[in-house]
């Protein structure tokens, strides 16, 4: 509860923690948007594919023209500028950057983003869940080797749930469930990038006017997003999914302990220790009352009278037996929240998340009939989703990740909502990401 001080003092001593961010998009605009007012922070580089794009968000979240033309790091770092380039590399290699936040979206991108920081003994933000999900276990013990800190993204809803999970546990209350909220309905899996857009109520000016990324956002309506986010929390956190995957019940916040809770007391929960995530919809399309489409939550259990009389006396809403209650956070603001890392990491030395085993995975699941031959697309394209499951299934099954779907050709035709196998596709092997990954399952399965 220091952080603020302690980075005023940095400020003061004229030490900032100096940062490079890797990749535009909603989430680092967020970003952009308070790093400039945060007291002992300097982001002097940015770089995406298209270093245009990088400085056109600079410019919409309020810096000044001024501080947009360096010409070097070093340059920026002096005169409290922001460089701009289209090469990952030359931010991640450069003396002056301490920390990394790594907000590019592929998991071949975020793979390899990690491994540059390992080289070149820089602290890494993983906002990049696709790669975590896909190899963030042996990532993270890769940045161990090397002396620095691997962390998941605060203002992200894994952290947040990480933190929920530690409040929890330092308490010491057992958990029955973590997760989020989103909006879905079944019919989610099925959508692509050609139909997401009607679903978030979008226009097309307001698409056009923000960083909306069809393929992304379809990517958190499919499924895709939600798996990946709960695979971080059940790596970073030992809690697991069930078996058949998220249940993704319609619950709003006053019915969380009385829904997640052990199936045998009448909830919905395969176990005691559940990633799960809650509909802000109804399965008819209804809204749920007071959801939390955008909060994140854990469920406790008691294990005393005292305990069961004392969520009462505090007003915690729990299950109809007093035995289950919930907490939660109504809101997540994303990059905006973002500060809390940087601050935990540069001064700490402390991760706000990190994987320490392999509990879950996400696998490529049809979202068509598909025929031999077909090129897959990977996470929020036309052809798969990913779906959640406990590490032990993927492997015993052999199913694809997620991450390693993007080009993979069938090689027989598979059926809508058939989870594929390694041997249904032909691919890449020999990809880092494909070695990275192969590495992680000897390592941890």
């Amino acid at each position: 509860m220091n952080l603020h001080r302690l980075l005023k003092q940095r400020e003061t001593d004229n030490k900032p923690l100096r940062l490079a961010l890797i990749g535009i998009g909603k989430f680092s605009a967020m970003l952009l948007s308070q790093a400039q007012r945060t007291p002992g922070i300097r982001l002097i580089a940015v770089a995406d594919r298209d270093a245009s794009r990088a400085r056109s968000a600079l410019t919409r979240c309020g810096w000044p023209a001024q501080t947009l033309g360096a010409s070097t790091i070093h340059e920026a770092l002096k005169h409290g500028k922001v460089f701009c380039c289209d090469d990952p590399l030359q931010v991640i290699a450069d003396p002056d950057v301490e920390i990394v936040i790594d907000a590019s979206t592929l998991a071949a991108e975020g793979i390899a983003h990690t491994l540059w920081c390992c080289e070149y003994r820089k602290d890494i933000i993983m906002v990049n869940l696709a790669a975590d999900a896909l190899a963030g276990p042996l990532l993270a013990r890769r940045a161990r080797e090397a002396g620095i800190v691997y962390s998941l993204a605060y203002g992200d809803q894994p952290a947040l749930i990480c933190e929920m999970v530690d409040w929890a546990r330092a308490c010491g209350f057992e958990i029955m469930a973590a997760g989020k909220g989103t909006k879905y309905l079944p019919e989610f899996h099925t959508s692509t990038p050609d139909t997401v857009w009607p679903y978030y109520g979008f226009t097309d000016e307001m698409v056009a006017a923000g960083d909306f990324d069809a393929r992304l956002f379809n990517s958190f309506l499919d499924g895709t997003k939600s798996a990946l986010e709960m695979a971080s929390v059940a790596n970073a956190t030992g809690l697991t999914p069930a078996p058949q995957g998220l249940f993704y019940p319609p619950c709003g916040v006053d019915d969380l302990a009385r829904v997640l809770r052990p199936r045998e007391h009448g909830g919905i929960l395969h176990h005691r220790g559940q990633v799960e995530v809650v509909s802000s919809l109804e399965r008819d399309g209804r809204s749920v009352f007071r959801d939390l489409r955008w909060g994140v939550f854990v469920t406790l259990a008691a294990d005393s009278d005292f305990v069961r009389s004392s969520f009462r006396d505090f007003g915690l809403v729990t299950d109809p037996s007093g035995n289950y209650a919930a907490m939660y956070r109504p809101y997540h603001l994303m990059g905006m929240e973002l500060g809390m890392s940087v601050a935990s990491i540069g001064l700490r030395r402390e991760p706000t998340g990190m994987p320490t085993a392999w509990h879950a995975d996400v696998i490529a699941t049809a979202k068509r009939d598909m025929a031999a031959g077909e090129v897959l697309d990977g996470a929020g394209g036309y052809s798969v989703y990913g779906r959640l499951v406990p590490a032990r299934i993927s492997t015993d099954d052999a199913y694809l990740p997620i991450g390693l779907a993007e080009g993979a050709v069938l090689k027989h035709a598979v059926r809508q909502s058939q989870p594929i196998r390694t041997l249904d596709v032909s691919y890449d092997e020999e990809t880092l990401a494909a070695r990275l990954r192969r590495e992680m399952e000897q390592a941890f399965a």
